[in-house]
């Protein structure tokens, strides 16, 4: 499962980073990276037909493991909890 956590685009609307998290293990998280990247162009010019800017930005996917670290720590104090009890 994909998910974009966040998008942040500098202000000339030259650069985009868009976070990216995935659940799976580590080597789904490089082929979906890897697919992103290399679908960047297609995705930047769809883009570009539906929004009209004097710019269409640049692409850059980033890699952002929060969403992951929150799940392993809820499973951590989950199992503390759990021994308390």
């Amino acid at each position: 499962m994909t998910s974009v956590v966040d998008v942040s685009v500098t202000p000339d609307l030259k650069q985009c980073k868009v976070y990216i998290s995935v659940l799976g293990d580590e080597q789904s998280q490089e082929d979906t990276l890897e697919g992103l990247r290399s679908a960047a162009g297609y995705i930047r010019k769809e883009l570009a037909r539906s929004i009209n800017l004097r710019n269409t930005p640049e692409l850059q996917f980033i890699m952002d493991q929060s969403i992951e670290y929150g799940v392993s720590m809820s499973k951590k104090i989950d199992e503390v909890t759990k021994d308390l009890d």
